[in-house]
Order: C-alpha cells, then structure tokens, then sequence
C-alpha cells in the first residue's frame, strides 16, 4: 500500500467525525440527540428526536462531508486514493473522534461516497445511486422502516457495481460497506425480526 493512503486514510476519519447531528442539536435545539431515541447521529433519529428540518439537513450535511472531499481527491489526485478516503469517511462518521466514538450507521455517507464516485459518468450514476436512492425512498414510505430501505438500497447499489463499472477496488469496498452497514443495522434487525422496530414518522 502506497504510503499516501495513510493520509487519505487520517484524513477521511477526521472529516467523518464531524457530527453534524450532534452539532444542529445542541447549537439549534440545545438537545443532544444521542440521550433520546435511538441515541444514533444521523439523520433518521435527528428527524425523530428533532423534527423533520432537522432531520434533512443532517443527512444533506452527511452526504455532503463524503461528496465533496471524495470528489475533489478523485478529480484532482486519482480514484484508489478517494475510495480510501470515501471509506474512512464513513468509519468516522459512526465512531467519531469528536463525540465520543458514539455515531451514525454510514448510510448517507455511503451513498455520498458512491455520488462522488459516479458523478459525470452517467450509466454507473444512475444505477449505483439514483435508482437505489429511489429504491430507499419507495421501501420507507411503503414499510416505513428506514434501516431495511437502507441495507437493501445499498445492497443494490453494491451488487451492481460489479457490472457496471471496472474498478474493482471501489466494487469491494463497496461490499465492506454494505456489510458494515448491516452490521452497525444488527438491532434494527433483531426489532425488524420481533416487530417492534420504530417506524419513521417525520
């Protein structure tokens, strides 16, 4: 491994540690949000703890701190080292530094990672992040369940990235993340499986 992707590596946790979350609740609702709810920081239990502006700001932040750095390394330096960067994004994004090692589940910034990775070429952009977004979308207003329109919509994203694309490196990474997000969704789906997860609301 080059030495470099140490640095991208350092980098990207850093900047997913940012917890946006944490940040809107205390400055804008003087709550922190990880003593109610789930006590999650993302998007979903800030919209529920929060209310629903919250809640959309915290996952446009949390896509947005994946899409640019992510973006900018991949036009600007080169993909391997952005796809280091995309992926310590989200392993910071759910333990952070700044709080406590206490954070989200890496959806947004998964999918973040997968927009910047894909912007400007128009096939794998749509089938790695439009069509499976919109999957996500379908499956939480039918179901109401979040954590199952995420792991499946991320499922979807990364099975088809063996086909659609040539990097494979990006492709198994992409199976890091899926897995990873089932992993950090283990009790959503123990509750999904006894039926008393929470449905979404806001």
């Amino acid at each position: 491994m080059k030495p470099v992707y140490f640095l991208f590596a350092a980098l990207g946790y850093l900047i997913g540690s940012v917890p946006f979350a944490l940040v809107i609740g205390k400055i804008f609702y003087q709550k922190d949000i990880r003593q109610y709810g789930s006590g999650n920081l993302g998007g979903s239990n800030a919209g529920r703890v929060l209310g629903k502006k919250a809640g959309l700001a915290v996952i446009t932040l949390d896509v947005a701190k994946a899409v640019i750095p992510v973006f900018l390394t991949r036009l600007l330096i080169g993909e391997n080292e952005a796809i280091v960067l995309g992926v310590m994004i989200a392993i910071g994004h759910c333990y952070p530094l700044f709080a406590n090692f206490r954070g989200g589940k890496a959806v947004a910034t998964s999918f973040g990672f997968v927009g910047a990775m894909t912007i400007g070429n128009t096939k794998p952009f749509l089938v790695l992040l439009v069509i499976p977004v919109v999957l996500v979308i379908l499956i939480i207003k039918l179901g109401r369940y979040v954590s199952v329109g995420s792991m499946v919509g991320f499922g979807v994203t990364t099975i088809s990235s063996f086909f659609i694309q040539t990097n494979l490196l990006f492709s198994l990474v992409n199976v890091f993340l899926w897995l990873f997000i089932i992993y950090r969704h283990r009790s959503n789906i123990t509750r999904v499986i006894d039926g008393t997860e929470n449905k979404i609301t806001w």
